[in-house]
């Protein structure tokens, strides 16, 4: 950390020499004044996120209990989650529903485990006008029982399946602690419902999205991810089996970004979701449930974000490239710059910045934004042909020619994508952990944090003992069960799995 800040240090000194001979002002002021207003997060994490939350303007605090209101930097972002996303749900096949805000509790109630699951965070409308409903509706906090209601109403014939239904909305969860992004009150996500007619087409189904999921994240989010699936004890209510992806942020804290469920039957024996085979026997559907929400910005934040602000992904980012002209007072400057927005914006997400601030106060706001990539062009670059292209990992300079700046901006946004990718991969790979013994657990968990590859022998006594004693949870069974101990890291006894755990968010 001492070292990145004699970094910074030593390259605004550089920019406020190379300012000064143009005559344009001292870029540390500029700097300074934003940079003070974000905590460091080696100081305090937690507030660090909350900063650049509201410095970069992604979310507004709301009035409403536990409710954030969505900037729209912060759903631009959003939007281009979810283009990524729809265009690979529909590539798979499925189609996008709406169902109802509402729940009839009688409807809720049709499968015990998943209402009891749900229970304590259910919201509840009680009256419509003046007058008592003469039965409570639930605010779906998910839609598993809506669209099963609606299953039953379309599956007849092994013909009707499958069904491959998704849809975009928000639900609402009564959140006791709420963080923007991570945890509120109502967020946005999608979730994909599906009807098959065998358990095999639906476990297929299962990691099939799951795998899409992962795909996303890695190449769209530059977020790599551990795949796998929950314990009996983490899985989703009223779920046969629940799978995971699961991220790491900078802190060393674990995020559970994405999930998909196979349930069987189980829903379709509550709801009476039958369909006649091709012999003519009726049989119950097996169905499946995913879903991604708008915590994947809070990961985006937590694993790629410094203490200069946000850094996006190229792939995602709402601005790709920010065009800054300097002297734009000059004769031609802006009218060059306005060219080269417009040439470049045929091929990338540009936005030209001619406003009356500073170039240095430009500099700083789109660095706390994350924009991956700066162009700066003013009358000497005109004069040479050039624009100087400054990354925002590394703040590197790069001076090119005008005459195919749209393969430098490709080939630098391509490489910036990599880049973020691997530090978030050099990251996670350095705060994971294998433990052999109870002691060597603990003290990772309290001292190094991350995750923590460790032998478990399937007992529910020994993840709840691991989780009173250190707060760390099972984060997932990953697919690659290479054992690390041939005995449970808890209480020694013959293992069964391997097991991923960490605390999380």
């Amino acid at each position: 950390m001492v070292a990145e800040r004699i970094k910074n240090l030593c390259q605004i000194q550089y920019l406020n020499y190379f300012y000064t001979l143009k005559g344009m002002g001292n870029l540390a002021k500029d700097e300074k004044k934003l940079v003070e207003e974000i905590t460091s997060m080696s100081e305090d994490f937690a507030q660090w996120y909350t900063d650049i939350v509201k410095k970069a303007k992604l979310v507004d605090y709301s009035g409403v209990r536990g409710c954030m209101v969505i900037q729209p930097y912060g759903y631009a972002i959003w939007e281009n989650i979810q283009k990524g996303l729809d265009l690979r749900f529909k590539a798979t096949g499925h189609e996008n529903v709406y169902m109802p805000m509402f729940i009839p509790e009688s409807l809720l109630q049709r499968e015990k485990d998943h209402v009891e699951g749900f229970a304590p965070e259910v919201a509840w409308v009680t009256h419509g006008g003046n007058e008592k409903l003469a039965e409570r509706l639930c605010v779906r906090p998910t839609s598993e029982t809506l669209f099963c209601d609606h299953y039953s109403n379309i599956i007849h014939s092994y013909r009707d399946l499958p069904k491959l239904y998704n849809q975009w909305c928000s639900v609402v969860r009564w959140e006791k602690t709420t963080r923007p992004f991570l945890r509120s009150a109502e967020f946005l996500w999608q979730e994909g419902h599906t009807a098959h007619a065998t358990a095999e087409e639906a476990e297929a189904e299962t990691l099939r999205m799951l795998d899409v999921y992962a795909d996303f994240f890695e190449n769209e989010l530059a977020i790599p991810v551990i795949k796998g699936r929950k314990t009996d004890k983490e899985k989703f209510a009223g779920a046969k089996a629940t799978y995971t992806i699961e991220s790491l942020m900078h802190d060393g804290k674990a995020l559970q970004s994405g999930t998909s469920h196979n349930f069987g039957d189980g829903f379709a024996k509550a709801f009476g979701i039958q369909y006649s085979d091709e012999n003519n026997g009726l049989s119950y559907v097996h169905q499946t449930s995913w879903g991604v929400s708008t915590r994947s910005i809070g990961a985006i934040i937590m694993v790629h974000g410094d203490d200069a602000g946000l850094k996006l992904p190229p792939r995602i980012a709402p601005i790709q490239a920010v065009i800054i002209p300097v002297a734009q007072h000059k004769e031609g400057v802006l009218e060059r710059a306005n060219q080269l927005c417009d040439q470049l914006s045929k091929a990338f997400r540009v936005k030209l910045d001619d406003s009356d601030k500073s170039p240095g106060w430009k500099f700083s706001e789109y660095e706390m934004k994350g924009v991956p990539l700066r162009i700066e062009i003013g009358p000497k670059d005109i004069e040479k042909n050039q624009a100087v292209l400054v990354r925002r990992t590394t703040r590197e300079k790069f001076f090119v020619s005008l005459d195919n700046i749209e393969e430098e901006v490709k080939n630098h946004l391509d490489s910036i994508q990599q880049e973020m990718y691997d530090a978030a991969l050099k990251n996670r790979e350095e705060k994971t952990s294998v433990a052999t013994n109870y002691e060597e657990f603990t003290n990772i968990v309290s001292e190094k944090g991350g995750f923590v590859k460790a032998m478990w022998c399937g007992e529910l006594e020994c993840e709840e003992k691991i989780k009173a004693d250190t707060s760390a949870t099972s984060r997932c069974m990953p697919f690659d069960q290479t054992p690390v101990a041939d005995t449970c890291v808890c209480c020694g006894k013959p293992a069964k799995k391997l097991v991923y755990w960490g605390k999380a968010y």
